[in-house]
């Protein structure tokens, strides 16, 4: 299918744009059939919304729980799905890098570099993924003061996102502190809410990663009532079946239903500012 709503998100400076953009996909590539129907059906919700919908799913899963867990399918095979993705749905995407040799790689598939939470503090990545001239999205480190991540942006650039994770509390779990997407919003750059890796409760399963998707909801809609530019889902056709992060995973049919709400409340709040 060929889109033709044309994406603003590349357009977005400082302030952030005006309009809710999302990041949704399967955690990780677990084959190209998977990755195309979701695209397709992304590619469908941003085209009936009028809205940007970035399609993301990692080709390496390097930080699993356990050495037995599934990671992926590889860079080299990964990268060729993403580009057969932006191919036949025109959707953008993104990808996880792991090492400052990934990034030049990564770039030549992917539109958005995602550095993962753990290595948000990696000098070498960030450095080398803003060398790309891509968008480089930074997943805010459990372990990271809001404020601290201006550093993090010092080092990829003027083309950084910040994306809010939650921050550890205690064993097995994650809590979300809404005043920190304030504080990275006066730094000047786009910031998102992963609403499926908030409600992860780390290292929980057995070998891997618990979660409760029943949360991701309504910890989205706080976060755009707190200023959020952009939300991130996990989202997969059938969750309890996924081979990564299924238990905070979402629905992708309940993605899709609520796109709509998620746009009219951040209009509503949008208008609400203006007065």
């Amino acid at each position: 299918m060929q889109k033709t709503f044309q994406p603003s998100f590349f357009k977005y400076s400082a302030p952030a744009g005006k309009k809710l953009f999302f990041i949704a996909g399967p955690c990780v590539i677990e084959s190209e059939k998977l990755c195309l129907t979701v695209a397709e059906r992304l590619a469908k919700a941003s085209l009936r919304h009028s809205v940007d919908i970035i399609f993301k799913a990692s080709y390496d899963k390097a930080n699993r729980t356990s050495a037995s867990s599934f990671r992926g399918p590889g860079k080299r095979k990964g990268l060729a799905i993403l580009l057969k993705v932006k191919k036949l749905t025109g959707l953008a995407v993104c990808t996880d890098i792991h090492a400052p040799l990934d990034a030049a790689e990564a770039a030549e598939a992917a539109d958005i570099l995602q550095i993962p939470a753990f290595l948000c503090r990696q000098t070498d990545l960030l450095v080398a993924a803003g060398k790309t001239g891509k968008t480089v999205n930074i997943k805010k480190g459990q372990f990271m003061a809001p404020a601290d991540m201006r550093f993090a942006v010092e080092k990829a650039g003027k083309r950084s996102w910040i994306t809010e994770r939650g921050t550890f509390f205690g064993y097995n779990r994650l809590v979300v502190d809404f005043t920190g997407i304030r504080v990275m919003k006066a730094m000047g750059v786009p910031v998102i809410f992963d609403a499926t890796h908030s409600v992860q409760s780390p290292g929980a399963g057995d070998g891997c990663s618990s979660g409760d998707r029943e949360l991701a909801l309504p910890l989205a809609r706080a976060a755009i009532c707190a200023g959020a530019d952009g939300l991130f889902f996990e989202v997969h056709p059938d969750p309890d079946r996924a081979l990564c992060d299924g238990p905070n995973s979402l629905f992708l049919a309940e993605f899709e239903r609520n796109v709509p709400r998620f746009l009219e409340l951040f209009a509503m709040l949008d208008n609400w500012r203006d007065r």
